[in-house]
Order: C-alpha cells, then sequence, then structure tokens
C-alpha cells in the first residue's frame, strides 16, 4: 500500500543544518559572557545563592552535598566577599534547614583543625562565639575544675566576634594567666594529653574560617555559621557534644543535624546567653540525645540548696577577681560553679545520683584542685 505522504527528499549542497536550539538573543549572549566572566566557581555559587534566597514560595534550599560545597567555597575563599554576604544574609533570613547544617558541618570537620584523646571520651562543648555581655562566664572554670578530676574538655572558639562582641573564653582564659591564643595545634594538643583541657582559637588553627568575619560584621546579623560553631568541635572519637541554644527552634534543627552527622551521645543546653552554663535561678533545660533517642531533663537547683541570683558581668578586671576565688572555692561564683561542675561530671557519668556528684564537686573545690591546673597550666 502506497503512502500518501510525500517521499523525503534529501537537502540540497546550499541547504542549512536543522535547528536544534533556539537562536540567542543578545541580552542571552550577554548573560553567558557575564557568567563566563565570573569563573566556573562563583557562577556555581551563584546558583547555590539563587536556591536559598529565592523566596518563601520558589527557594528549594540545598542538599548535604550543596551545603558543603558552599561551604567550601566560602571557607577556600572562591567566591567574592558580596556572594558571602548575599548567601549568609539569605540563609539568615529563611533559617537552615538540618540537612543544610549537616552539609555545613561536613565542611567543617574536613577543613578545621582535629584534636584527639585515644581512650578517653572528652566534654566537647559548643557555646556562641560572640560571647558574654550580661552574666558572668563559668566555662573556663568549669573545665578547669573538670579537668582536674580526669574529665577531659575540648572547648573552640575565637577573637571578639560581631554581632554582639562579648567577651571569649580565648580573653577569659588569659585572665587568669592561662595562655589560649598564638599556641600551634601541636601544643593544643599536648596540653589536651597532659592535662585534660584544650582550646582552640580560630584565628590560630582555622583561618580559613576566619575568612568569614568581615562578613558577618559587614551584614550585621548572626549568620547560619554561627548556629553551625554550637555544632561543631574539632575533636575526632567518642565524646559528649555538649551544645548551647536559645530558641527550640534551634534545638531541634541541631537534634536532626548532628544525628545526620552520626553524633551518638549530645546534650544541647538552655544556657546563660546561648551558652552552656546552667543557671542557677531557674530551672536548666537540658535534653540528651543517645543513640537517636531523645530525653528531656530539667535541673532545679532549688531542690538542691541551690538559691543565688546570676553574678552580673562587670568586665575582665572584675571577672579575672571573682574566677580566682572561686576556684578556690571563695566568692560569688561559688554556687554556680559547684551546680555547674556537679551537674556535668553527672552528665559525664561519672555518678549515678546528682547528689553525689554534688557532694564531689564542693571537695573539689575545698581542694583546690581546679586552682592547681589553673597554675600548672599558667607555669608550664
Amino acid at each position: 500500500m502506497s503512502s500518501l505522504l510525500p517521499e523525503p527528499t534529501s537537502p540540497g549542497p546550499d541547504a542549512s543544518p536543522p535547528r536544534t536550539t533556539p537562536p540567542r538573543n543578545g541580552a542571552e549572549d550577554r548573560r553567558v559572557v557575564r557568567l563566563q566572566a565570573l569563573g566556573p566557581e562563583r557562577a556555581r555559587f551563584r546558583e547555590l545563592i539563587g536556591k536559598v534566597g529565592s523566596g518563601e514560595h520558589t527557594s528549594t534550599g540545598l542538599d548535604r552535598q550543596e551545603a558543603a560545597e558552599a561551604m567550601d567555597l566560602m571557607l577556600q575563599g572562591r567566591v567574592a566577599d558580596a556572594q558571602m554576604g548575599a548567601f549568609l544574609i539569605a540563609h539568615r533570613i529563611r533559617r537552615p534547614h538540618p540537612t543544610e547544617l549537616a552539609g555545613m558541618l561536613d565542611s567543617y570537620r574536613r577543613c578545621g583543625p582535629v584534636l584527639e584523646t585515644p581512650g578517653r571520651q572528652p566534654l566537647c562543648f559548643g557555646v556562641p562565639y560572640d560571647g558574654r555581655s550580661r552574666t558572668a562566664p563559668l566555662l573556663p572554670l568549669v573545665a578547669l575544675v573538670l579537668a582536674s578530676d580526669d574529665v577531659p574538655v575540648v572547648l573552640h572558639g575565637g577573637d571578639p566576634m560581631p554581632v554582639k562582641f562579648g567577651v571569649t573564653l580565648a580573653e577569659l582564659f588569659e585572665a587568669i594567666s592561662i595562655p589560649s591564643t598564638g599556641l600551634p595545634l601541636s601544643e593544643v594538643q599536648q596540653r589536651l594529653d597532659r592535662h585534660g583541657l584544650a582550646l582552640t582559637h580560630q584565628p590560630d588553627h582555622f583561618p580559613w574560617a576566619e575568612r568569614l568575619v568581615p562578613v558577618r560584621d559587614a551584614i550585621g546579623k548572626r549568620p547560619p555559621v554561627a548556629s553551625l560553631e554550637l555544632l561543631w568541635t574539632p575533636h575526632r572519637g567518642e565524646h559528649l557534644l555538649v551544645s548551647g541554644f536559645v530558641h527550640p527552634p534551634t534545638e531541634t534543627r541541631a537534634w536532626q543535624a548532628l544525628q545526620d552527622c552520626g553524633e551518638i551521645d549530645l546534650l544541647t543546653v538552655k544556657g546563660l546567653e546561648g551558652s552552656t552554663d546552667l543557671p542557677t535561678s531557674r530551672a536548666g533545660i537540658t535534653a540528651r540525645v543517645r543513640h537517636g533517642a531523645t530525653e528531656r531533663i530539667l535541673l532545679h537547683p532549688r531542690d538542691h540548696g541551690i538559691t543565688s541570683a546570676e553574678v552580673p558581668w562587670q568586665g575582665l578586671e572584675a571577672w579575672r577577681t571573682q574566677a580566682l576565688k572561686a576556684l578556690c572555692g571563695e566568692g560569688d561564683l561559688v554556687p554556680a560553679l559547684r551546680w555547674n561542675v556537679a551537674a556535668y561530671l553527672w552528665f559525664a557519668g561519672r555518678f549515678e545520683r546528682l547528689e553525689d556528684a554534688l557532694d564531689q564537686a564542693t571537695a573539689l573545690l575545698v581542694a583546690r584542685s581546679g586552682e592547681r591546673l589553673r597554675r600548672q597550666l599558667a607555669n608550664p
């Protein structure tokens, strides 16, 4: 049966090849030229900005690999400051998803410093890098007392950080004569090995992350990196990760992100100014997440005879005097220091009952164990 359609004819020698794509207009050509001028990495980062900054209805967010890629590009200085600022503020407005935090954490783990404690399980604390400005900090003193009782502690922080520019962990340790800046990472590891206490300092040990500080200052808001700093630790191996938080949504995002990253033992603490310092004037709100199971734990200081108000921050000089007295079991900071040391001894599994941990905390302060360790670190 013959076809009713005309037979196909071969194109003549002057015929144009069939067009597979529509013709580009001038605007499209200019767009291609501009993208090429950006370079492949900045052009790629522009795509990632679009995924987080397209608005409530069109923003798709990043998967874990894309979030890690974005953080790698920022840490390695492969994108423009304007792009970093756009990405960070867009992410801040939309709030990062747990999957995105997990990817960013992958990047920090890959690029940041590493400390180890073979055979020992430390407490690793994550507190806001922009410091404290209203209440007297306890963590450096808690760390000294815990380490003096063979509970290793790993800390990390940096220089005064936007937007709060509060007092930092390094400044606090320096105030009580413990050198904490300008040390090579090998010396920090040796301190951890010998004395059970370590503080990594971002300008010294993670200069790639320090690249982001001017941009953080320029945008004037805490970016997702500020949340990341509460979840990351330079320690590798088994540990109890203690992370401060302020708002409940931050806590639930932390649980999911850290679970995705394989953290199996986590304590989140609604501490003073977002830190891990447990209050003495109200119940301490915490949650323990072990192997995916979450247990809410409320600590009531009044039930243990502790009723003191929080000590206000009055500057480094005043804090130094208060801190040195507290390490000797004297002064206004003692009730809060005793309460926090006891709680973390209990969380670390040293005691089954919080009451027994309180007795041990009292004994350590009476014996001036933390003060002895401070002197060893001040005069190595």
